[in-house]
C-alpha cells in the first residue's frame, strides 16, 4: 500500500508529512528510516504523521518521529508546517493542536510567516531530564572538548545551549553527537552552539537528537533564547540566525515562548511501495 505525502521545511529543517487521519499509519522505525534516507528515500529530517484526535480544541495530533525512527515530543519548524496546512484546510487564521509535548495554537503573522506558541519552558532538571540534580543554568558536569556548562532547556525535548564567541568555528560533526549521548542526558539531547551578536540577535548552529546537523531547529531556537535570557545575555524578543535563515522568538512575561517563522511546501508525492514494505530488523 501506498501513502500520498507532503515535502515541507521550515529555513530547510526538512519533513515529509503523511495525513493519516481517515486512515491510519505507523510504521515501524525501519520504514522510517527508510523513507527519511535521503539517497534511496524521500529525505527528511523529522518523519510526522497527523491523526486524530479526541483533545479538546486540537484540530489533529501531530506525531513526530526523527530521521533515526525515534519519536519526539516536539518540533517548532515542524509545528508551523502543520499549522499552516490545518489553517489551510480551514480557513481560518488560526489553529490548534495536540503533540506528545502538549497542545499547540499556531497563527498567521506577517509576510506569510507563521506564529506558534510552544508554551512554557521546563527549567527544572528533573524536567529536562537530567541523571542527576544540577543547576540547569551551568551543567557543570557537562564538558567535552573545551566546551562546557550549558544551559539545559526543555521545549518539549530536552536541550543543551552552549555559549560560544564563534559558531561557525564549533567542529558541530564530532561534539554534537558526543554531547547528544552524553550520560547527563539519560534521554539524549538536542545540542545548541549559540553566539550573541547583539541584545537582539543570536548566530545559532544545532545537532538535533536522532538527526544530526540539520539548517534549522525551532524548539532549538526556542531554548537558545530562554538562555540567553537566563544568561542575561539578551532581551526577552531575538531574531535566531541559523544555518537556513532567521527565526523570531520571544519568551513573554507570561512565560510563554512564541516562535515565528516561515514554512514552505516543497512537493507532494506518493511512497513507492518498496518504502512502506520494509521489514523490521531488530530495534
Amino acid at each position: 500500500m501506498t501513502r500520498e505525502f507532503l515535502k515541507m521545511h521550515g529555513l530547510g529543517n526538512d519533513f515529509v508529512v503523511i495525513d493519516a487521519r481517515s486512515e491510519p499509519y505507523s510504521p515501524p522505525a525501519a520504514e522510517v528510516r527508510a523513507i527519511a534516507d535521503r539517497r534511496m528515500g524521500v529525505g527528511c529530517d523529522q518523519f510526522i504523521v497527523l491523526e486524530q484526535t479526541d483533545a479538546p480544541g486540537a484540530d489533529a495530533f501531530m506525531r513526530i518521529r526523527n530521521a533515526d525512527g525515534s519519536e519526539a515530543a516536539a518540533c517548532g519548524n515542524a509545528s508551523r508546517c502543520v499549522g499552516w496546512l490545518l489553517m489551510e484546510e480551514s480557513g481560518r487564521d488560526r489553529a490548534s493542536f495536540q503533540t506528545a509535548a502538549g497542545l499547540l495554537h499556531a497563527s498567521r503573522a506577517d509576510n506569510g510567516r507563521i506564529t506558534v506558541d510552544m508554551g512554557a519552558p521546563r527549567l527544572d532538571w528533573a524536567a529536562i531530564p537530567l541523571a542527576a540534580p544540577a543547576d540547569t543554568l551551568r551543567v557543570e558536569a557537562v564538558e567535552h572538548g573545551g566546551f562546557a556548562a550549558p544551559v539545559a532547556v526543555n521545549m518539549g525535548n530536552p536541550h543543551a545551549v552552549f555559549f560560544v564567541d564563534d559558531a561557525e568555528a564549533v567542529p558541530l560533526d564530532e561534539v554534537g553527537p558526543v554531547f547528544e549521548n552524553h550520560p547527563a542526558f539519560p534521554e539524549r539531547a538536542n545540542i545548541e552552539f549559540a553566539q550573541v551578536l547583539s541584545p537582539t540577535a543570536i548566530r545559532m548552529r544545532v545537532w538535533e537528537r536522532g538527526a544530526g546537523i540539520t539548517q534549522a531547529c525551532g524548539s532549538g531556537s526556542c531554548a537558545t533564547l530562554v538562555a540567553a535570557v537566563r544568561r542575561g545575555l539578551t532581551s526577552r524578543k531575538a531574531d535566531i540566525i541559523l544555518d537556513g535563515g532567521t527565526l523570531t522568538i520571544e519568551w513573554t512575561e507570561d512565560d510563554r515562548v512564541l516562535m515565528t517563522g516561515p514554512v514552505a511546501l516543497a512537493f507532494s508525492g506518493r511512497l513507492a511501495p518498496e518504502l512502506t514494505s520494509v521489514q523490521p530488523v531488530s530495534e
